[in-house]
């Protein structure tokens, strides 16, 4: 068989997926079946275990790092050759799904299983990884795993970073479950180039019919807590006029950077994701709020704009109530363009495998645009049903999961160099 014919074994891909899936499993009102495996988490533990597990049955040599980053690489026939790497995470958000994430990494094992089988030797050695905490939903900021990975973070900040729910600390999570690793990070050398295959999460590839999106970089992300402190109050008696209410502030904030999003069109997007009231009693004004603000635009100086403007916005609204609004970074990063000849990659293999395509900017953080920082990278989307992710109910379909694979195969074989 000639390497232009070889295609993944889809069930075999499929299988994989749904036995990752019952790891650290949810459940929804209507039977959906997902995902929550919370970075260093133990249900993270055993779906890490799981995966290096399969590495080490596919003969992969399995490398684990300080901040617990997992590469596990077939040989190629050059030793001096640098690694073709696919990849991505298996962290979920707490009511996460089966694909985000996981689809990249089991690729990537599904790649390296179906050369393994068809005795395909490759010039480059390649390398499947899984990178830590790339959601962000337990340790900030996200992608912390590649970013440490690639020197963007120092690997002891990254260590004494605090999980936003209870307060542990990474470097002691990572050392309980097992996965702080004896490798050095950043990377001592560069991969010689990186893929990560991965859902849309978003409804456009399905809305337009087209099964293969070829992702030509991703937006900037702009994250910040904020904590406003006003005066708690007695919620009957207290006259309007004389309050200092941070629920109020919080509520315009809410209201206001969407209105900036509505504004600004074209790619800007808003989002107030997490609220909290203090004491958050019905009868009472309450004494403090924190929240979160997520911008996010494919061109920085509109970002930057947004940013300017939401800063403005509060600075205001604080005045006029009359209380304390102190911010916190939890991650920034400007946008991201991928390596235009990997993209171009990416399309021309999709095309000749019979798929339609799509060029398109990814809305999501992913850890190829760490990456793509040390090494010419690109990714490949598949849809996602109804655009949900970050969602119990997430789905994509088990043809558009191996058309995805098959294109991931074949810009890999084509990067890496096939022998004979």
């Amino acid at each position: 068989m000639s390497w232009h014919e070889l295609r993944v074994d889809g069930a075999r891909l499929w299988a994989r997926l749904e036995a990752l899936g019952e790891v650290g499993e949810v459940l929804g009102p209507n039977g959906e079946r997902g995902n929550a495996r919370l970075a260093l988490t133990d249900a993270d533990r055993d779906g890490r275990d799981l995966v290096v597990g399969w590495m080490r049955d596919l003969g992969l040599d399995v490398v684990i790092d300080a901040v617990g980053n997992v590469v596990g690489t077939r040989a190629g026939t050059d030793p001096t050759a640098a690694p073709v790497m696919v990849g991505s995470h298996i962290d979920t958000v707490r009511t996460g799904g089966r694909f985000d994430g996981n689809l990249g990494v089991l690729g990537g094992l599904e790649v390296v299983e179906t050369l393994a089988q068809h005795g395909v030797a490759t010039t480059h050695p390649v390398s499947v990884a899984f990178f830590t905490g790339e959601e962000g939903a337990r340790f900030q900021p996200d992608m912390l795993g590649s970013l440490v990975y690639v020197g963007g973070m120092a690997l002891e900040d990254a260590l004494d970073v605090h999980a936003a729910d209870d307060g542990a600390r990474l470097g002691d999570e990572l050392a309980r479950i097992g996965f702080a690793g004896p490798t050095p990070c950043p990377v001592a050398s560069a991969p010689h180039a990186y893929f990560e295959l991965h859902i849309e999460q978003g409804p456009v590839l399905e809305d337009e019919g087209v099964t293969i999106g070829v992702v030509t970089g991703v937006q900037g992300i702009s994250w910040t807590e904020l904590s406003i402190t006003g005066q708690s109050a007695h919620a009957g008696t207290t006259p309007m006029r004389l309050r200092r209410d941070p629920g109020y502030v919080a509520a315009a904030i809410n209201t206001g950077v969407r209105a900036l999003a509505t504004e600004m069109a074209g790619s800007q997007v808003a989002t107030v994701g997490r609220c909290e009231f203090t004491p958050n009693l019905v009868n009472v004004v309450p004494a403090k709020v924190t929240l979160t603000v997520d911008l996010r635009n494919t061109d920085e100086a509109l970002l930057q704009q947004a940013e300017s403007v939401f800063t403005a916005y509060t600075d205001a609204l604080a005045q006029e109530e009359g209380v304390l609004v102190e911010r916190r970074t939890l991650a920034r990063f400007e946008p991201v363009e991928f390596h235009p000849g990997m993209v171009d990659l990416v399309e021309a293999t999709a095309r000749r495998l019979g798929h339609s395509t799509r060029r398109m900017p990814s809305g999501a953080g992913h850890d190829a645009q760490m990456l793509a920082r040390v090494c010419p990278t690109a990714m490949v989307f598949v849809p996602s049903v109804n655009g949900l992710s970050h969602n119990i109910a997430e789905h994509t379909e088990p043809a558009d999961v191996t058309a995805g694979a098959n294109v991931l195969l074949h810009v890999v074989l084509a990067t890496a160099g096939v022998r004979a």
